[in-house]
């Protein structure tokens, strides 16, 4: 069985994230009350195969130190920047620090690849020959399987129909209610109560 290796552009999918909650309609307060449940997104993704590295990258807000120690904790490895750092380069950002890993480890493992899923719904820079999309065509192109994991309503529609053409797209919209979970409302704000993750049934996953 191949080896999964997991890149998560945590930004991307979190945004998105509470963008679907209130499309859904999860009460007053949705964007701000949803959660992504780690364990269960980790889980879609590897789909209980090896697991031979995941690296996730993010911004630091302070409200989001408990998930990044939980990754941690998984064996997840985290990068975290500060997207008001002036000082921070070009190359030093989220997307590229996921992309330029995936191209050294599409390079390490050239005779042994496995399994790339990455969580993101962003194309841009495609027309440049830079970006994810062209970052995955470039491990396809020397066997890597290909996965996408993204919310459909905003994933790149390229990258989409080249990830349902020549690997696997995964529509996190389907599993909406197992890999998210709502917050109660804040004192002071208009009431909603909080919602756990459903279980998640991976036979319903596209493989």
């Amino acid at each position: 069985m191949d080896s999964v290796f997991v890149y998560w552009d945590n930004s991307n999918i979190f945004h998105e994230a509470q963008r679907f909650a209130e499309h859904r309609n999860e009460g007053p307060g949705a964007r701000w009350r949803v959660r992504i449940n780690f364990d269960n997104m980790l889980r879609l993704a590897h789909a209980d195969r090896p697991l031979q590295k995941a690296l996730a990258a993010g911004s630091v807000p302070p409200e989001m130190r408990q998930l990044w120690n939980r990754m941690e904790n998984q064996g997840v490895e985290v990068k975290l920047f500060d997207r008001g750092d002036a000082a921070r380069g070009e190359q030093d950002t989220p997307d590229r620090v996921l992309q330029l890993r995936m191209l050294e480890d599409g390079w390490d493992f050239n005779g042994n690849p496995g399994v790339v899923a990455l969580l993101t719904g962003d194309g841009a820079g495609y027309e440049e020959g830079a970006g994810f999309h062209r970052t995955l065509e470039r491990m396809h192109r020397r066997g890597w399987r290909v996965e996408i994991l993204s919310w459909a309503h905003s994933c790149n529609q390229r990258m989409r129909l080249w990830a349902e053409e020549n690997g696997v797209f995964v529509a996190l919209d389907d599993f909406y209610e197992s890999i998210t979970f709502m917050e109660p409302s804040r004192p002071g704000h208009e009431f909603a109560s909080w919602r756990d993750s459903a279980p998640l049934d991976l036979s319903r996953r596209p493989t």
